[in-house]
């Protein structure tokens, strides 16, 4: 018995790190899984791992920022596999740069995948979930979503501080749909936006020291969380943050 048999979960960003993982996770799990990305190549290969492995997967391109890309990623959903009852926002980019530095079309840029695809996923799963008689959303905010951070991008920040209590509304406002939406809070984990991220060896060995774990984490330490929300293993949990930073955030 997988923790997800008989669910189809809608998951984006899923070509490589983070969403990948989620992916073939998920289908390991019993999920039928439509994931998306604009890195098309990436997301067929996954899609053919996944197969490989006996699990049921489609790929479809996937650029967060258009509804009309939205409404054809559910639709895929529904049509290839009959529902859609989970759905992961996992797409995001991150640009490092001081707010002095940030130009307009940056903010537009991390505003546009990072909140509004956020926004526009949760829109046109929440159709598809009432159809299905109720869902699970799960969006990806970061540790920046909770408190500040020396080194970190405040146009960033500022995007996963609005996932965060987006998914709030959403869970309050969608509980009488048996819709349940809840934020997860990953704190350094080993991805290709983790490489951008960190910066020099030594401003990267500082913030390695203030993860009291002492480690980062890996892709399928964030995938478990979200496998637990996306299962029915959860079913009183919403509206809330799952926080998964090695402790970097209880000090």
């Amino acid at each position: 018995m997988g923790r997800l048999d008989g669910k189809v979960a809608l998951i984006s960003g899923g070509a490589r790190g983070q969403g990948a993982a989620e992916a073939k996770m998920f289908a390991r799990e019993g999920a039928k899984v439509v994931f998306g990305d604009i890195l098309d190549a990436e997301g067929r290969q996954v899609e053919a791992e996944i197969r490989a492995a006996g699990g049921e997967a489609t790929y479809v391109h996937l650029d967060v920022t258009s509804e009309d890309a939205w409404r054809a990623a559910v639709d895929t959903a529904e049509k290839t596999y009959g529902q859609l009852n989970v759905l992961v926002n996992n797409a995001g980019i991150y640009i490092r740069k001081r707010i002095e530095e940030t130009t307009e079309d940056d903010l537009d840029q991390i505003l546009a995948v990072n909140v509004k695809g956020v926004f526009l996923g949760v829109k046109h799963a929440i159709p598809a979930m009432r159809r299905a008689g109720g869902g699970s959303i799960i969006n990806i905010s970061s540790t920046a979503g909770l408190v500040g951070n020396p080194y970190g991008s405040p146009s960033y920040t500022s995007t996963k501080g609005a996932v965060r209590l987006f998914t709030k509304s959403t869970a309050v406002q969608h509980a009488k749909d048996n819709i349940r939406c809840n934020s997860v809070h990953p704190g350094p984990i080993q991805t290709d936006m983790l490489d951008a991220a960190m910066g020099p060896a030594e401003e990267r060995r500082e913030r390695l020291s203030r993860v009291p774990l002492g480690h980062i984490g890996t892709v399928d330490d964030i995938a478990y969380g979200v496998l637990y929300l996306a299962s029915d293993e959860s079913s009183f949990v919403t509206g809330s943050e799952l926080v998964i930073d090695g402790g970097s955030t209880a000090q």
